[in-house]
C-alpha cells in the first residue's frame, strides 16, 4: 500500500468517524406535553384499529 492509498483510507475513515460523531451530537431528546403526547396515543390507537380492519379483509 503506498501513502497515497494510504492518505486517501485515513481521509475516508475520518470522514466517515466526523459524520457518525456530527449525527450523535446533533440527536437531541424532546419532551413533549401531555397533550401531544394524548395525540400520539389517539393516532397510534387509529394506527392500529386500521390495521387489524384490513387484516380481517
Amino acid at each position: 500500500m503506498n501513502i497515497e492509498q494510504l492518505l486517501i483510507l485515513v481521509l475516508a475513515l475520518g470522514v466517515i468517524w466526523g459524520g457518525i460523531l456530527l449525527l450523535k451530537q446533533s440527536a437531541k431528546k424532546f419532551n413533549l406535553t401531555d397533550e401531544q403526547k394524548k395525540k400520539v396515543k389517539e393516532r397510534q390507537a387509529a394506527w392500529e384499529k386500521e390495521e387489524k380492519e384490513e387484516d380481517k379483509e
